[in-house]
């Protein structure tokens, strides 16, 4: 007896498709935006239908703020865990090293393969984005770790009020997202001297001008 052909988008029993739906919708947010992201595309790229995603899902919005939480929760679990062994190596550690350790997931997200690549294009275009719900998921993914380094800043520089490293982390963030995106800035800066300084190489050019930032009187 032939086997039953299984529906469209319908699951094999024990398997879990959420992250073949979660991986291409990223690529889809981050190429299009959210806008511009269809849910019959997503679907497609994934080889389901869109009654999966949205029994898996919900709406658009859900799907989007999903893949969001997933590696943007991966980024903010790794910047605690940079900070707890920083701060077990070193209970006063300097600026660069706390700048060094927050920036550092970003750079490994970056280069870890398309899935991370997109996710930093995507990231960058919900930082440009100001309304409520943009700033409410950033809070809820971002927030904790975020003011555990203010603090952890705060406690290396006495004599600069909290409210001022706080605006400079804001100048900070804004700062590392630019360049992570390859903007092709340098290329024009230098007069095409400068294209691409590779991976490490702009991590440490970032930490040395941001600490001195970060440090200003």
């Amino acid at each position: 007896m032939d086997e039953p052909k299984r529906r469209p988008g319908r699951p094999k029993e024990g398997t879990d498709l959420r992250d073949t739906i979660l991986d291409q919708a990223e690529l889809a947010f981050a190429e299009t935006g959210f806008a511009g992201a269809r849910m019959r595309d997503i679907a497609e790229r994934a080889g389901v239908n869109q009654a999966l995603i949205r029994y898996y899902f919900g709406s658009k919005d859900d799907l989007f703020d999903e893949v969001f939480r997933r590696r943007g929760g991966d980024l903010s679990a790794k910047r605690h865990q940079l900070l707890d062994d920083l701060l077990v190596r070193n209970p006063d550690p300097g600026v660069a090293e706390i700048i060094h350790a927050y920036l550092l997931p970003q750079w490994e997200m970056k280069y870890s393969g398309p899935g991370g690549a997109a996710f930093v294009q995507l990231q960058a275009r919900l930082h440009s984005e100001a309304e409520d719900h943009a700033l409410r998921l950033r809070r809820e993914v971002y927030g904790s770790s975020v003011h555990r380094y203010i603090e952890a800043l705060s406690r290396a520089l006495p004599d600069i009020p909290r409210s001022t490293i706080s605006i400079r982390m804001a100048f900070m963030v804004g700062t590392y997202m630019f360049m992570l995106n390859d903007l092709g800035r340098l290329g024009d800066m230098s007069e095409g001297q400068v294209t691409d300084l590779g991976k490490e190489p702009m991590l440490l050019h970032l930490v040395t001008f941001l600490a001195a930032g970060m440090q200003a009187r």
